[in-house]
Parts: structure tokens; sequence; C-alpha cells
């Protein structure tokens, strides 16, 4: 069952603010998914948890202000709130089993990164960032 829209609305924030484009719904996945099959897109899989708001969060934000290599498309649903969008998008990563937080790196329709929730808990949110930033040194364009 979702969250009240309201509790979740910052937490939405801190990647909206940052330029990722929220999807809502299971054809707003399916265009983005459509629009990554050319460059470089990153996913982002928001959830409530500590490891999204203590690492995830803020490591994409320090990841995408200190890279010299930056995604063309940033996009982002909520695990525990799009309950339709997130299906929709985990349904693009077949052999991923579900995790929140968690980010997938696309390039030119093929995943080619995927850090899952446990490479992110335990973790400081600079470590993330880091690994942010390798993905998109090694595979951006």
């Amino acid at each position: 069952m979702p969250y009240l829209p309201l509790l979740v609305k910052p937490m939405k924030e801190e990647l909206t603010a940052i330029g990722f484009k929220e999807l809502l719904t299971a054809e707003e996945v399916d265009t983005a998914m459509k629009d990554a099959e050319k460059g470089l897109t990153l996913v982002a899989v928001n959830a409530v948890n500590g490891a999204a708001a203590g690492k995830a969060r803020p490591g994409a934000r320090m990841a995408l202000k200190d890279s010299s290599k930056r995604p063309d498309r940033l996009v982002t649903v909520f695990a525990e709130q799009d309950l339709e969008a997130t299906a929709r998008m985990r349904g693009y990563f077949p052999d991923i089993p579900p995790s929140e937080p968690s980010f997938a790196l696309i390039k030119d329709g093929e995943l080619v990164h995927f850090i899952p929730r446990h490479r992110i808990e335990g973790r400081d949110a600079d470590t993330v960032a880091a690994d942010l930033r390798a993905a998109f040194d090694e595979h951006g364009l």
C-alpha cells in the first residue's frame, strides 16, 4: 500500500530538484525507456528507507555535481509509492531482483551498470557517489 503523498513529497523532490524526471505511470516508464535507446540514462529507484535518505539520494546529488561525464537523462520511480511505474521499470531488468534504493545505468538501451541496495546500505554517500561517477566515466559518451 502506498504511503501518503505528502509524506514522500520531500523524498521525491530531493531527486527532481537535481534534474531527475519523476515517472508515475507505466506509460511514462515505457516512454523513458524508449528514449534510453540512445545515449546514457540513469534510473534511480527511490525509497523511504534510511539507505535512500542517507546514502542513495545524497550520493546521486554528489555524483552528478562532481562528475565530468553525466548521463543524458535522469529518471526516477518511487518504490513504495508509484507501484505501477516501479513494477514496469523492474520489468526492464528481469534478471535483477527488486531492490530499493538502487540505480541502473542504461547505455543505448542496454543495462551496463546496476547498484543494488546491498551496495548502498552500510556505506556512506561519498562511496555511493564514487561508484556512480566511476560508472559515468566508464560508460559516458
